[in-house]
Order: C-alpha cells, then structure tokens, then sequence
C-alpha cells in the first residue's frame, strides 16, 4: 500500500509539473489574463489535492506500519508459544518414551521371574509326584505289615491256645 501510495504521489507531482508547464507554456503564448487566472487556480487546487492526498497517504502508511509493527509481534509471540510447546511436548514425550522403557524392563524381568516359577512348580509337581509314589508304596507296606502282624499276632495266639492246651497235658 505505501508503495502504490509513493506512486500516486509522484504520479500527482508529475502530472503537476505538466501542467504547470503548460501553464508556463500558455502565459508565454500570451494567454489572456482571465484564462490565466483559471489556470492558476486550477493550479493551485492541483497544489491542495496534492497536499491532501500526500497527507492522507501518509497517515495511511504510518497506520499500516504500525498495523505491521503489532502483527509482527502477535506473530512472535505466537511462535514463541508454539516453540514452548512443541518442546512441552518433546519433554512429555520423552518422559513417556523413558516410563515406556522402564514398564517394559519390568515386564520383562516379570516374565523371566514367571517362566522361572513354572519351572520350579512343575519340578514341584514332579517332586509332589514321587512323594505321592512314595507314600502309595509305603502305604501299600504299612497294610502288608499290618496283614503280617495280624496274621503273627493270630498265630501268636493260636500258639498260645495250643500251649495252653498242651501245657495241662503234659503236666498230667
């Protein structure tokens, strides 16, 4: 804007110096004085419109310079905010990157420890077996030695009976 407001302005000084030339021109032509009268008139007007147009061109290229001047600090300021932001999120997205890999160590040190556990409960399981054995087969000997002493403890007594019968006998 300011520099299509620089070029109306020396486009109106040019056309300005044209007809102020022309002007030059006529009066050395001998124009008459009336007409000359209108011509500087005319000139004059030219001069204030000029002047009006120079001064609003420049109230409107001080506006625009500072319309610039605020924009280019929203601007920055906006960047600045975004930057900041951009590296709250680096951060956070570091620290869940960080909080990743340590829930993932555990995860893993969870599933070691897990694999070691069923491990040791299917030895446990092997060990619980052979006990099971064990105690079926010393089950199974405790009743036979129980059938073994039942069966000494009837003879016992049946030869207890039997000297008891033969004991009166051969004392008579």
């Amino acid at each position: 804007q300011l520099l299509e407001a620089k070029a109306s302005v020396s486009l109106a000084q040019a056309q300005h110096a044209l007809q102020l030339q022309q002007a030059k021109a006529q009066i050395n032509n001998m124009v008459p004085k009336k007409q000359f009268e209108q011509l500087q008139n005319t000139l004059r007007e030219e001069q204030c419109k000029t002047q009006q147009l120079q001064g609003s061109l420049q109230l409107q290229a001080e506006q625009t310079c500072r319309q610039l001047v605020r924009i280019q600090k929203e601007h920055e300021q906006l960047l600045q905010a975004a930057v900041e932001q951009a590296e709250g999120l680096e951060q956070s997205l570091r620290n869940a990157e960080a909080l990743l890999a340590e829930r993932a160590a555990q995860l893993r040190d969870a599933q070691a420890q897990l694999s070691r556990n069923k491990l040791l409960i299917e030895e446990l399981r092997g060990e619980n077996r052979r006990f099971a054995m064990t105690l079926q087969a010393a089950e199974l000997k405790q009743k036979s030695m129980e059938e073994k002493n039942q069966l000494l403890e009837e003879q016992a007594s049946a030869l207890k009976q039997l000297i008891g019968r033969i004991t009166p006998a051969s004392l008579s």
